[in-house]
């Protein structure tokens, strides 16, 4: 066994030997001995890689001077794992490696190794350690990564980089021979234009050119490129790099035939007239194939239009403006056609693109006949102003157009539009002429003051061609309208608001300064306003103010209202005055035609016919005899009197009755029937004379009572129950007359008094005679005598007719109308 310093003095040699390696190599060794923590590296020891040994192999001895004569033992651990790649004789220290090391895989080692004592498991020494760097062979060829190649390559691109990149890239050491790389173009088909390649930033490689490509000549390259190192031996790799060149517009456009023709009528409208074709040897469908046309004289007016039909590539010739050519004329156009890709060209190895160096664009001459026909009358203006006032006078000539027509000379003249038949045109010269006052007013007058008029020019040709001219009459306005209310009648709600207002807009039809603002006032009209005030002269709008709560009803208002030329008019405002609801529907004091819809008609019938009814089986009940009379024959009443038997007839003054004081239904209804029933006991018979009871408008019906109960002196009282009324014979109602009534007393009621006469009643002769009046005198001069108390039902109750159904009081209302009216 080798001493310490034998392995020291080793280990110093391979020290000097690995440093004039790394000078080889270009490598650093760490000095033998370096301390790192606790741990000593003794050395770095090189190991080249994928060795063609028998393994396991020896790589180097490792000794301690510790040692001495202890029975020891080496232990070695390679850090980072790589179990069973190196292995120690533990008694001698020799280390192995077992297998081949790929230093693209494991460039570096480091291996720690420690000695123990054997009898007591101690460490004899301190942790050492080691390292093994891996030295590289030139056992990697160059690699092709990434490489791009876009659809293809255009015709006409420019010299320089092509559009095809690639990453070149050796596995082996890096910046030593082994990993320098060479690239170079070892082969192309076609041969023409020559490609290179070149590296452009570290790994990366783009292919370049220069030249140009010839879509004509060769559609496909295919190039072969290739990668070699610098290595002994040096190793290399290839790659086949294969791209298509697009075609270009490298062609002009061809027109197949040198001369077209055309025919079309003029002022008409084409959508095609003519086709032109042209040949392109470019590739159909695209850029450099798909043609584009062009006028290059001949249609400096815009007349004609041509297009390309996108499937045919064919140019189409169209009419787009019409145009008037008075006679027959042969129209020469020159069209030219490009496409829609610039133009290149591959001439000698080089790219032209400068169009002074390129061919010509192609052109073609279009020969169009344009065939006259019948043209229009021309308006001098088809559209003119007019101005005109308002409400002049008829027969005023508003307008004589200006017309010209090229193919003829007889034009007549039509109105086609005149919505208000205002005016009438001569049919030969045209002139216009109004025959109604224009209205500015007028719905056919818009809102810039404009009535318009259409006259239409027609020729005789064949067929007969018509141009139209529209006329702008322009109305100036005058003061022919007056002010007026929006609204004729308002409704006032009277327990809306405490100040009652009344607002009403004013309009007015004329324009400023002939409207408004307005001046209003009140217009007496001999009558005094004194409920109302205007709360303001001036503005748009009347607002009236109530002074005073006013009784619920209709009143009319009338106003005055001024324009700002002090044209006036008188207006009546009528208001409704009442309570309203909350959605401001008056609810209260209406008529009742407007409450009373058909059901609550309806119901008021069937009420009344219930009562009749129901008033017919109480008859029946009680016995009375109903017979058919006629209306000449009496007058019907409510009152029941249970009296049956003749009667006989007093001739009687009329008795006078004014219901001016009538206050309320039952008032009205018992005074109707006080007519019917109780003209009897109005008259009052003395001797030799006999006096009316008078109903005035104040006394109502207490003086009907008064009366009744008003004593009849020296009267001859005759029993009410052999006495009997009859219905009047007719009853007659006059404005300020008297009402004449048949009175008809039973038989024994006439029998009963002249019985009394003979026997010498004293009759009262305070009561002197009036001859001025005729008596109903039968046979004997005897006076027939009756007192209120001898007539029958004096002492009839009329509080019923209270209580009533509302049928029955709606019929008094009718009787107290009725009365008022006859007696107003």
């Amino acid at each position: 066994m080798r001493s310490f310093p034998v392995l020291l003095l080793a280990a110093l040699a391979s020290l000097v030997e690995s440093e004039e390696g790394s000078k080889h190599h270009g490598r650093v060794k760490r000095e033998s001995l370096s301390r790192s923590k606790r741990r000593w590296v003794l050395s770095t020891i090189e190991l080249q890689e994928e060795m063609d040994v028998k393994y396991p192999y020896q790589i180097t001895t490792l000794y301690n001077d510790k040692t001495g004569d202890k029975d020891h033992q080496f232990i070695i651990r390679v850090a980072g794992g790589h179990e069973g790649l190196f292995s120690i004789n533990e008694t001698s220290g020799d280390v192995f490696v077992h297998r081949r090391i790929d230093r693209e895989k494991d460039p570096f080692f480091h291996i720690i190794f420690d000695v123990f004592d054997k009898s007591d498991n101690s460490r004899i020494d301190k942790q050492l350690s080691f390292d093994v760097d891996i030295k590289d062979i030139n056992d990697n060829a160059p690699k092709f990564n990434n490489i791009e190649i876009k659809d293809g390559v255009e015709e006409n691109i420019k010299p320089g980089y092509l559009p095809i990149s690639m990453e070149i890239k050796d596995d082996d050491q890096e910046g030593t021979i082994n990993s320098t790389v060479v690239v170079s173009v070892a082969k192309q088909t076609p041969a023409e234009p020559k490609i290179e390649i070149t590296n452009v930033n570290g790994k990366l490689y783009r292919l370049t050119f220069g030249g140009c490509f010839d879509y004509d000549k060769a559609k496909k390259y295919s190039v072969v490129i290739l990668a070699s190192d610098l290595g002994k031996p040096a190793l290399s790799s290839s790659t086949t790099v294969t791209f298509n060149v697009n075609d270009t517009n490298s062609h002009q456009p061809k027109f197949t035939k040198r001369q077209y023709q055309a025919e079309a009528m003029e002022m008409t409208l084409y959508k095609e007239i003519l086709r032109v074709a042209v040949d392109d040897k470019d590739t159909p469908g695209t850029p450099g194939w798909k043609a584009e046309y062009y006028f290059i004289s001949g249609n400096e007016d815009k007349t004609y239009n041509i297009t390309t039909d996108p499937k045919t590539n064919e140019g189409i010739i169209g009419i787009a403006k019409e145009k008037n050519f008075e006679i027959t004329s042969l129209v020469k156009l020159q069209i030219g056609v490009k496409n829609l890709e610039p133009m290149s060209l591959c001439k000698d190895g080089k790219l032209i693109t400068d169009s002074s160096q390129l061919p010509p664009p192609d052109s073609v001459n279009i020969t169009v006949r344009m065939n006259d026909t019948n043209d229009a009358p021309v308006f001098a203006k088809y559209t003119d102003d007019i101005y005109q006032t308002e409400e002049s006078e008829p027969g005023q000539s508003l307008y004589t157009p200006k017309v010209d027509d090229v193919d003829s000379s007889n034009i007549r003249f039509e109105l086609r539009e005149d919505p208000a038949n205002w005016v009438t045109i001569d049919k030969k010269t045209g002139q216009i002429t109004t025959i109604e006052k224009m209205d500015r007013e007028s719905p056919f007058v818009d809102e810039n003051n404009i009535y318009r008029i259409v006259v239409a020019a027609i020729d005789d040709g064949a067929p007969p061609a018509t141009s139209t001219c529209t006329l702008n009459v322009h109305l100036r306005d005058i003061n022919d309208n007056t002010p007026t209310l929006v609204n004729k009648t308002v409704l006032l709600c009277r327990n809306h608001v405490e100040t009652l207002k009344i607002t009403v807009p004013v309009k007015d039809a004329d324009a400023d300064p002939y409207s408004g603002p307005f001046v209003f006032s009140l217009a007496k009209d001999g009558t005094e306003w004194d409920n109302w005030q205007l709360e303001s002269t001036y503005g748009e709008q009347v607002v009236l103010v109530i002074r005073e709560k006013i009784p619920y009803g209709n009143y009319s208002v009338p106003l005055e209202i001024q324009d700002k030329q002090n044209q006036a008019s008188k207006e009546t405002l009528g208001v409704e005055v009442c309570d309203c609801d909350e959605s401001g529907v008056c609810h209260e004091h209406k008529p009742p035609a407007i409450v009373l819809d058909g059901a609550a008609i309806g119901l008021i019938i069937a009420g009344l016919l219930a009562f009749l009814l129901l008033l017919a089986v109480f008859v029946c009940n009680r016995g009375w005899d109903f017979t058919y009379v006629d209306m000449d024959e009496g007058t019907q009443t409510l009152a029941k009197y249970n009296e049956e038997g003749g009667g006989s007839d007093c001739k009687t003054e009329p008795l006078i009755l004014t219901p001016g004081g009538l206050g309320n239904v039952t008032d009205g209804m018992k005074i109707s029937y006080m007519q019917n029933t109780e003209t009897a006991p109005g008259f009052v018979y003395s001797k030799g004379t006999y006096s009316t009871a008078t109903f005035s408008q104040n006394s109502n019906m207490n003086t009907m009572e008064s009366v009744k109960q008003r004593p009849l002196r020296n009267s001859m009282r005759v029993s009410r129950q052999s006495s009997k009324w009859t219905k009047s014979r007719s009853s007659t109602i006059q404005s300020n007359s008297t009402f004449n009534h048949s009175m008809r007393l039973t038989q024994d009621l006439i029998n009963t008094g002249i019985t009394t006469m003979k026997k010498g009643v004293d009759i009262d002769t305070s009561y002197p005679i009036d001859y001025s009046l005729t008596y109903a005198e039968e046979g004997t001069a005897d006076i027939c005598h009756l007192s209120m108390e001898q007539l029958p039902n004096d002492d009839q109750d009329f509080k019923f007719l209270d209580n009533l159904e509302p049928q029955f009081k709606t019929l008094g209302n009718i009787c107290l109308e009725s009365i008022q009216t006859k007696t107003s």
